[in-house]
């Protein structure tokens, strides 16, 4: 997906959709386009179906997965006894392997990141991952392959996280280009409302 079309689908379904509509620059354009288009006029109101529709479409393209992994995700997430649908959906959007990557600093896009898993440049306890899809567990050890250390992606990567704040489920240990997972990811982005994309595959 282009650039244009991105900022197409920020400005459909909101700035935390893709990390090109996160700047402080999308943000200023998108509020003069507003007050030179919008003229006093009040945007029409959403039915719930077109809430619900909206937000089911927020998790699909930030999380870059398609419309029936989404929907296996959720049939997953209603068996699961002893956490909350929301929450069991949420882990399982965090677990894949190249949302972990991506969380960790190696890329700073989870497209770019789905890239490096399925190029092999990852090894899970051990064994080397080309599936970004790959759920990831309390204990799991991610670290970088040992014949790509020497990419430049990978070049003096202590120094290029040195002030980037990772999630307190990852430990990150970037000398050794090694991380745990140790703890299971709770839902603090506001900009995903999970209830709502349950209550639309409730229908």
């Amino acid at each position: 997906m282009n650039t244009i079309a991105k900022y197409k689908m920020c400005r459909r379904l909101g700035a935390g959709m893709f990390e090109k509509c996160q700047t402080a620059k999308y943000v200023q354009s998108e509020a003069k386009k507003t007050r030179t288009t919008t003229k006093g006029k009040r945007p029409k109101a959403l039915s719930d179906f077109g809430t619900q529709l909206i937000e089911k479409q927020k998790v699909r393209f930030s999380y870059g997965i398609s419309e029936r992994q989404l929907g296996n995700y959720v049939k997953v997430a209603t068996t699961v006894k002893g956490m909350t649908v929301a929450d069991k959906l949420f882990e399982q959007l965090e677990n894949r392997l190249d949302n972990v990557v991506y969380r960790l600093g190696y890329a700073p896009t989870r497209r770019f990141a789905r890239q490096l898993v399925s190029h092999g440049h990852f090894v899970v306890n051990g064994k080397k991952s080309t599936i970004p899809s790959q759920q990831v567990h309390i204990g799991d050890i991610i670290v970088v392959r040992e014949g790509s250390r020497k990419s430049t992606i990978f070049t003096d990567f202590a120094t290029k996280v040195k002030d980037y704040t990772w999630p307190t489920w990852l430990k990150l240990t970037p000398e050794a280009l090694s991380a745990e997972v140790v703890a299971k990811p709770k839902n603090a982005e506001a900009f995903l409302q999970l209830d709502t994309v349950l209550e639309y595959y409730s229908r």
